[in-house]
């Protein structure tokens, strides 16, 4: 059993930066690639940025730009760094470390809530 725990979420204004915090309980190496979603009210859960196992990225067309996922393999955490914040990115946020291709299952942290003020 892995436990992500996401932290860096709250208040910010618009135009604003937050850093988002994912540390899991085990090796982030071991999963096929560490993720953040978001999920805002309404709405369905979209995927913001992914981090594989040997370190490539990949974003969602619609968060490139503003948003940089990182990581650091000694603390087993993984950062999304969070630029030119808008008020449509109000959402809980999530981290995800995705077990495909290996013997884990997906899992889930509970969520960090980001609010972007006008």
């Amino acid at each position: 059993q892995v436990q992500l725990v996401e932290s860096g979420g709250g208040l910010v204004q618009a135009g604003g930066s937050l850093r988002l915090s994912c540390t899991a309980s085990g090796n982030i190496l071991r999963f096929n690639a560490m993720g953040w979603y978001r999920q805002a009210p309404g709405k369905q859960r979209e995927l913001i940025a992914t981090i594989s196992s040997v370190g490539r990225t990949t974003y969602a067309d619609s968060m490139k730009g503003r948003f940089t996922i990182s990581r650091d393999s000694r603390k087993n955490t993984v950062y999304l760094q969070m630029n030119s914040l808008k008020p449509e990115d109000t959402a809980v946020y999530y981290c995800n470390a995705d077990g495909r291709g290996t013997i884990l299952p997906d899992y889930w942290g509970q969520g960090t809530q980001v609010t972007v003020a006008t």
